[in-house]
């Protein structure tokens, strides 16, 4: 298991969004482009990317995603305390 990872995501309100989301990405459309579009968090500005961290660092739904995915791959909808946040793991 990995210490760090480097991750993005896309944080949304509703559990409807963070559907439309997926399907987005799912035909095709570029994870940093949706994030720049419409992510709630100041990470969207840079296409969702949160740079590097480690264990204990984020809300702990949100580490267990991000530390469970391969590089390059792509969360379902994880639900924390601040919303829904599709997840990509860049390295």
């Amino acid at each position: 298991m990995p210490d760090k990872v480097h991750c993005a995501h896309i944080l949304v309100k509703t559990e409807q969004e963070a559907k439309t989301i997926l399907e987005r990405l799912n035909k095709g459309e570029k994870f940093a482009n949706i994030a720049q579009e419409i992510s709630l968090c100041p990470s969207g500005k840079r296409g969702g990317d949160l740079g590097i961290f480690g264990r204990g660092k984020m809300v702990k739904e949100f580490e267990a995603a991000s530390f469970a995915l391969q590089k390059g791959q792509t969360s379902d909808m994880v639900k924390t305390k601040y919303g829904y946040h599709i997840i990509k793991r860049l390295e």
